[in-house]
């Protein structure tokens, strides 16, 4: 669980920022309450599970029952991150409508994942099925959120499949990698889709200033 900072040193600047993460978010959506989030990212290795594995941590210490989905149906690394098995998970729930949901504890209260079970030959047409609303339904009624943990953006359509269904998206930019035309890119492709963008937000960012220098101000 090294990744989950928001666990293993809750009072960092990072873990404050994925709290700041979760009350901006929170504010945005009053209006239009967000229940099914979806995270994605331009392109590979941006960050975005390591993202919304520690969002979903925040949420649920906010007292938020928090389902965590991973549609990563290409490459899934929740179950990675928070030491569980992928034996069943949405893909086996999928094929077997009468399975209850294989949710598994992830030692955090209100938290709970519903891992990607054995990988498809198929992603996008099986994120695109009747059969994968119908499971996101049934979650959304155990859950105060669903937080959607969706392939990158460019090159496969499961983001925007997946968007296209969710009540928002947050964008993952990765500093110092990201170019600028994958993340315009990016955005175009949802905005085509008429997906709702919820907003952005940046990993690997220099902390220029120490949290402790703020409070000492």
């Amino acid at each position: 669980m090294k990744d989950l900072i928001t666990l293993t040193d809750p009072r960092s600047p990072a873990s404050e920022a994925y709290r700041t993460l979760r009350t901006n978010l929170s504010f945005y959506s009053l209006d239009e309450p967000i229940r099914t989030l979806v995270v994605t990212s331009p392109t590979a290795n941006e960050g975005k599970s390591v993202t919304i594995a520690n969002l979903a941590v925040t949420m649920a210490q906010g007292g938020r029952r928090t389902i965590l989905v991973d549609c990563d149906l290409r490459r899934p690394s929740l179950h990675t991150l928070f030491g569980t098995e992928n034996n069943a998970g949405l893909t086996t729930m999928i094929l077997d409508e009468s399975q209850e949901a294989p949710l598994l504890s992830t030692g955090v209260d209100n938290l709970y994942l519903l891992p990607s079970g054995p990988l498809p030959p198929n992603p996008a047409d099986l994120l695109g099925s009747r059969q994968v609303e119908r499971v996101l339904e049934s979650l959304l009624q155990r859950a105060d959120i669903l937080l959607i943990d969706a392939p990158p953006v460019l090159g496969f359509s499961d983001a925007v499949i997946l968007g296209a269904r969710a009540d928002g998206v947050l964008l993952v930019l990765r500093a110092g990698k990201t170019r600028r035309e994958d993340a315009e890119q990016a955005k175009a492709q949802l905005e085509r889709a008429n997906v709702r963008i919820v907003g952005a937000t940046l990993t690997d960012a220099p902390l220029e200033r120490p949290l402790g220098d703020y409070y000492k101000s």
